[in-house]
């Protein structure tokens, strides 16, 4: 099965999970969300597949270091836009497979989340 992985390549989340998928023998391609994505077309179905909930970081540094303007107009639905000026606020990593569109990887999962079955067995 084909997967896409979305993160940053120095990201040590991004480094286990692309592991760990490709240690379960799927190819997996990876795209740097700062230099790679296409993010004004990818981010929109993100948002669709997903919700702001759980693609934005609001524990990331750069959430932190936005205005507090910045910070309320993302409460009003402007999240693409602030996501595409902002790759470093996208919860990584944003793994596609097919339609489907998965967001993070846990910490306390060796290899991958339960939540990944449908990726890992399909």
């Amino acid at each position: 099965m084909n997967l896409t992985l979305y993160g940053l390549k120095n990201c040590d989340t991004c480094k286990k999970a692309l592991t760990a998928l490709e240690g379960a023998g799927h190819d997996v391609a990876f795209v740097d969300i700062r230099s790679g994505a296409d993010l004004a077309d990818r981010v929109p179905v993100w948002l669709e597949a997903v919700g702001s909930d759980k693609l934005v970081n609001r524990r990331s540094t750069t959430w932190r270091q936005l205005s507090d303007t910045e910070k309320e107009s993302a409460e009003d639905e402007e999240y693409a836009a602030l996501l595409i000026a902002h790759p470093t606020l996208i919860k990584r990593p944003v793994i596609e497979r097919d339609a489907q569109v998965f967001v993070g990887w846990g910490k306390d999962v060796p290899d991958y989340p339960s939540s990944y079955a449908s990726v890992i067995s399909a």
